[in-house]
């Protein structure tokens, strides 16, 4: 059943037009207050923001919504997504609340919701809330005497430092690196510049100057090329690059080439494995995570485990299999041993530390595998469905039939826009690029001929 609110991460949209609006983030918060009032308990959500100018009227519409319905509200501020999970299980909260379009523009807008154990929604319960949504919530409002209350917490950034630090040992040190860190002027401005140097790396900060409109604006991990800038005017050891809600990194190396996040999950990988401490035989990624990262795990005789797209489906995976590693090619890594999401920061140390313990530079240790030949192009659609048409689906199959021995195709619908996503990857280069633009070609001749 297609959903009318809920993408692969939440709801998101454009600020202030539907269903991005105060009038429906209100109703929402009555919907999963109703929903989580489970017990006699004073329950409570903590609600957590990314840097846009539309997180204060979010928040402000979350907040009546959810003590409309007595709930307790306890407000973070801005703050990574990994942090308010965190946080939504420190404080023994029934529900964690983010407000952030991640990568997107400042324009866009979002609600990421957790559960009481810091994980995200079930499909089936996000579907609770579209229903209790589109109906009559008049009845679901407390008593005039259980109205909930709204309080703003203090002192979070500071416990989200000291969760991050503890991820690595008590004798970690970064002393001696001198790290660029791009925050993408978003969530992670104040904490992960923070958190680094308290390790005791010097550190030039960059897109740590957030006024509301500029979140992701030519930088972040969406745009890495400013921080690959930085490295080389400061001659920095290695530069990290954050998104707006900071759940997700990619890696400059000192020559200023872009790691993503295949590779840091084979250096994570292997540091898991020499300290005995990968579990599941393998790790959880995508299935557009390349292929030769499955070959490399392969040699070394792990697996590679593919989820669909949406670090959500990675740690379902990743629970069902009881790994404790996974992510996404685009740089959500979740390590499951600190946290229940993806985490740019605490990915980031993991790497540094691997670097340090190496004694190598960023390049040696952060390239673990030739990528093979990957492209992905996108093809806008109008109308209808050009994956069940039988010349589409005839293409397809010619071209998987051609490709099979040496590579793989990956033809899937955009979670959030009008796209089809078109991905194909081998050792020929040639014969890659020509079967992508084949298939863009089919696909979007059905497009015009609708």
């Amino acid at each position: 059943m297609k959903r009318k609110y809920f993408g692969t991460d939440g709801i998101r949209g454009q600020s202030n037009v539907f269903p991005m609006t105060p009038d429906l983030a209100m109703r929402v918060g009555i919907a999963v207050g109703t929903i989580f009032r489970r017990g006699r308990h004073r329950h409570r959500v903590v609600i957590g923001k990314d840097t846009r100018l539309s997180g204060y009227m979010l928040e402000n519409a979350l907040v009546a919504g959810f003590t409309a319905a007595g709930v307790d509200a306890f407000v973070l501020g801005p703050i990574p997504t990994p942090a308010v999970a965190m946080l939504t299980r420190s404080l023994r909260a029934d529900i964690g609340v983010m407000i952030s379009a991640s990568h997107n523009p400042f324009e866009d807008n979002g609600i990421k919701l957790f559960g009481p154990d810091g994980y995200k929604l079930s499909d089936d319960l996000e579907a609770q809330i579209e229903e209790l949504i589109e109906q009559d919530l008049s009845g679901q409002l407390a008593g005039s005497r259980d109205i909930g209350r709204a309080k703003r917490i203090d002192g979070v950034h500071d416990r989200y430092i000291e969760h991050a630090k503890r991820t690595l040992t008590r004798d970690a040190s970064l002393k001696g690196l001198r790290v660029a860190i791009d925050c993408a002027n978003g969530a992670a401005y104040r904490v992960a510049p923070e958190a680094l140097w308290e390790l005791g790396a010097d550190v030039v900060a960059i897109g740590n100057e957030p006024n509301g409109q500029n979140i992701n604006l030519d930088c972040g991990s969406t745009h890495p090329q400013a921080l690959a800038k930085k490295v080389h005017e400061v001659r920095a050891d290695i530069g990290i690059a954050l998104d707006g809600d900071a759940d997700r990194v990619v890696i400059v190396d000192e020559t200023g080439a872009i790691v993503d996040g295949d590779q840091l999950m084979a250096v994570i990988a292997d540091s898991l494995v020499a300290e005995g401490n990968l579990r599941g035989g393998g790790i959880v990624a995508t299935v557009m995570s390349n292929l030769g990262l499955e070959r490399y795990l392969g040699a070394r005789g792990l697996a590679l485990h593919r989820t669909k797209v949406g670090d959500r489906y990675v740690v379902e995976k990743m629970r069902q299999g009881d790994f404790n590693l996974g992510g996404e090619q685009s740089g959500h890594i979740v390590l499951s041993d600190f946290g229940t999401t993806g985490d740019g920061l605490v990915a980031a140390l993991q790497v540094l530390a691997a670097v340090k313990r190496q004694g190598k530079p960023v390049s040696e240790v952060c390239h673990r595998f030739d990528p093979v030949p990957q492209i992905l192009k996108n093809v806008r659609i109008a109308s209808g469905k050009p994956l069940e048409d039988s010349a589409v689906l005839q293409a397809i199959a010619d071209a998987e039939a051609e490709i099979r021995k040496s590579g793989r195709i990956l033809i899937r619908p955009s979670g959030t826009e009008p796209l089809i996503r078109v991905m194909a990857e081998g050792d020929d280069r040639g014969q890659v690029e020509r079967i992508v633009n084949d298939l863009v070609s089919v696909i979007g001749g059905y497009r015009s001929a609708a």
